[in-house]
């Protein structure tokens, strides 16, 4: 075995075993009372394992793993949606401006989200939805359009002319071909896409706890929730992270093929 391969193996083991202690820490906290987690995780001469803090912390964010859903689905399927429509739009068609539109939305991914929390806040207040779900589903949309039109577009302008043109001389629609050729041949990019929004709608805290109320919390408002006044609860912790990386992991591994493809495809193209 070549040295050089040799020491590829060796820092993707050391990148292993920093992302894996801590997961593993975790899942020992959600399954130990929180005496024993005081002393250590790691320390099992004297384990004791229990389902009590699954038992309680699923009672407490059931609610939200559900408000969740109901966030990150339509949040998810929305931006890729209408950024798939416009990145035709701006990578096949031409039209007055089409290059000055364009880098305007890849000239909002500098923009912090932070900036705008109290402008949004002031206008989803004056059209009566804040704290409901379609105020947050419309904010995630709008901060998602801006990279996914970029990333599609580029993906998208790499597709070659010739097969647009054919479907275009055998009477097809631009909608047509769009629906029919262009996302069955953009699978992978989509995917890729999906899943990151979905992972960044389901992992988000901030616009959460401004743009909703208690009764549509999502699972991460939820588990902040689980400390106590005076100190942080860990096995409740714990098991509440666990419970909440189920989801993801699932979308994940569905889409691992696509999404992989997706990643190495747009890399290349870039």
């Amino acid at each position: 075995m070549k040295i050089s391969r040799v020491f590829q193996y060796l820092i993707s083991i050391t990148i292993l075993v920093v992302w894996f202690i801590p997961l593993l820490g975790g899942l020992m906290g959600s399954i130990r009372p929180m005496s024993e987690i005081v002393t250590g995780w790691w320390n099992l001469s004297s384990a004791t394992f229990t389902t009590h803090n699954f038992q309680y912390t699923w009672s407490r964010i059931k609610i939200n793993f559900l408000n969740t859903f109901a966030i990150a689905i339509p949040s998810t399927i929305l931006p890729v949606l209408i950024a798939s429509l416009a990145s035709y739009a701006f990578a096949k068609m031409r039209f007055f401006g089409r290059d000055f539109i364009f880098f305007s939305f890849v000239a909002c991914l500098v923009i912090p989200g932070q900036i705008v929390l109290v402008p949004l806040l002031r206008l989803l207040t004056n059209l009566g939805i804040l704290g409901t779900f379609p105020s947050i589903i419309l904010v995630h949309t709008g901060f998602a359009l801006p990279f996914a039109i970029f990333y599609l577009r580029n993906f998208f302008a790499k597709i070659p002319l010739d097969i647009l043109d054919s479907a275009r001389m055998d009477g097809a629609s631009e909608f047509l071909i769009y629906w029919k050729i262009l996302l069955p041949i953009s699978k992978p990019a989509l995917a890729s896409l999906a899943t990151l929004q979905f992972l960044w709608v389901w992992n988000d805290l901030l616009f959460a706890l401004t743009f909703l109320s208690p009764e549509t919390f999502p699972i991460t408002v939820g588990i902040l929730n689980l400390q106590s006044r005076y100190a942080p609860r860990w096995n409740f912790l714990c098991a509440g992270a666990v419970i909440s990386v189920i989801p993801p992991l699932i979308v994940f591994l569905l889409l691992q093929k696509h999404f992989v493809k997706g990643i190495m495809m747009g890399a290349i193209k870039q």
